[in-house]
C-alpha cells in the first residue's frame, strides 16, 4: 500500500469571511459531511510560507531567536517568511528571507520537505529548503523592525538540535520538522536524492 496524501474537496454550501487581517483572514465554511449532515468549519486562510535550514561546513544550523507573542516565548527558529505575492516562486522567497534575516547567501538549494502547519485550523503550507554552501551576503544589511529588531543569532551543531528537539527544549514547527527531516535523510543516505529547489508544489503552485 502506498501511503500518500491525496487531493479531495467536500462540497461547501455556504462560506463567509468574518475577519480579514493584514496578511491572513478567517473563513467559515458549511461543509457537507459523508453522512449528509452539514458541519461548520472555521479556519485561518494563509498565503503560505517558506523556511530555510541553512547548514554550514561545520555541520551547524543557522538559527535566530525571536519573540512570538501568541505563545509568550522567545523561540529558536530557522529563517522563514511569508509568500507575499500570490504565485511567488518559493525559492526566490527563501533566498530573500535568508538574506533579510541572516545576511547570508547559499550556493546549493534543495527541497527538504513540505508541510501543512496546522491543517485542522489553518491552510498554511510551508516549503522547507536545505541550503548549503553558505557565505556572507554583499551589501547593506536589511533594516529590521518590531520583533525582528530584538533577534539573537547562533550557529548550532545539527546533533545538538536533534537532542534539543527530542528533549522538548525546542518547539518551533519549521525548526523541528527541518532538523528531524535532515537527520532522517542523512541517516538513510538520501541527501543526494532530495528534490530539486524548483520541484512542483501543488499546495502553492508557482511560476519558474
Amino acid at each position: 500500500m502506498q501511503v500518500q496524501d491525496t487531493p479531495e474537496e467536500w462540497r461547501i454550501t455556504a462560506t463567509t469571511t468574518p475577519f480579514t487581517g493584514n496578511k491572513t483572514s478567517v473563513r467559515t465554511d458549511d461543509v457537507i459531511m459523508p453522512d449528509g449532515t452539514v458541519a461548520r468549519r472555521d479556519y485561518q486562510v494563509h498565503p503560505g510560507s517558506v523556511a530555510v535550514l541553512a547548514l554550514d561546513e561545520q555541520d551547524r544550523v543557522l538559527l535566530l531567536k525571536q519573540y512570538r507573542h501568541p505563545v509568550r516565548q522567545k523561540l529558536w527558529e530557522i529563517p522563514a517568511g511569508l509568500l507575499d505575492v500570490p504565485g511567488e516562486n518559493p525559492l526566490h522567497a527563501a533566498r530573500r528571507e535568508l538574506y533579510e534575516e541572516a545576511h547570508v547567501k547559499a550556493e546549493d538549494w534543495r527541497v527538504l520537505t513540505d508541510v501543512y502547519t496546522t491543517p485542522g485550523g489553518c491552510d498554511e503550507a510551508v516549503r522547507i529548503f536545505l541550503a548549503r554552501g553558505l557565505s556572507e551576503a554583499e551589501g547593506e544589511r536589511f533594516e529590521v523592525s518590531e520583533e525582528e529588531a530584538d533577534l539573537e543569532y547562533a550557529r548550532v551543531p545539527l546533533a545538538d538540535l536533534v537532542r534539543g528537539v527530542l528533549a522538548g527544549e525546542l518547539h518551533n514547527n519549521c525548526l523541528v520538522v527541518g532538523v528531524l527531516s535532515l537527520s532522517a535523510a542523512r541517516a538513510a543516505g538520501a541527501l543526494d536524492s532530495l528534490r530539486p529547489a524548483d520541484a512542483p508544489w501543488p499546495a502553492r503552485p508557482f511560476e519558474a
